[in-house]
């Protein structure tokens, strides 16, 4: 793979990463509720998947996920569901404290566990990472060169991207927190996420491939 077809195939990753979409939706609210740092633990839970997606694209299995409408549906609603489960939680979750004490408090109540497999299942719950990948794959491969190692270029290169842009959005909740600190507007704020996260279940459901 030449260095120019390198660039392209890392221009297409951080264009379909940095678009907002569950996970990157994800990323924003534990940036907001939890701030960055805290919040890598999650980005390392959407890398662990994200690289699962991609060598499952790379081992040719996720062709079968392509030409199978029945496990791509199976995937798509289970993950919907949690979407809309995520949604209707943060709803009716208290209105967040914003005073550093408190923060400090509830970042000790979450378990760092519990971040990273919500982030985890987020991103599984999204099938069409592995049709993303599945095409993509196939165009920055050279037939004439070691697939292993090209393999891996692309699996870590993505893996690098994903991470990043999870962690712009985690900055990006934090700063918003910062923000609306000290506006009536944080008393709206698990109201907005919640909603918008219930939109993108009701929207990954009715999506099309």
């Amino acid at each position: 793979m030449s260095f120019e077809f390198f660039l392209i195939y890392s221009l297409t990753v951080f264009v379909a990463s940095i678009m907002p979409g569950p996970s990157m939706l994800l990323a924003l609210t534990h940036g907001i509720k939890y701030g960055a740092r805290r919040t890598i633990v999650s980005a390392a839970g959407n890398l662990s998947v994200t690289l699962l997606q991609a060598a499952i694209s790379i081992a040719g299995l996720g062709a079968i996920l392509v030409a199978s409408a029945g496990l791509f549906n199976i995937i798509k609603w289970a993950g919907a569901a949690y979407l809309l489960y995520m949604g209707i939680s943060i709803w009716r979750s208290p209105d967040l404290s914003i005073s550093e004490q408190q923060s400090s408090n509830s970042f000790a109540e979450v378990p760092l566990r519990k971040m990273y497999m919500q982030a985890a299942l987020v991103t599984a719950g999204n099938p069409k990472a592995i049709v993303f990948f599945t095409a993509v794959f196939p165009q920055f491969i050279d037939p004439d060169s070691a697939y292993i190692p090209q393999s891996s270029i692309l699996m870590g290169t993505g893996g690098i991207i994903a991470f990043s842009c999870f962690m712009v959005y985690a900055t990006a909740g934090q700063k918003i927190m910062t923000l609306f600190s000290k506006t009536s507007v944080k008393r709206y704020i698990n109201k907005i996420i919640g909603g918008t996260f219930i939109a993108a279940g009701i929207g990954l459901a009715a999506s099309n491939r």
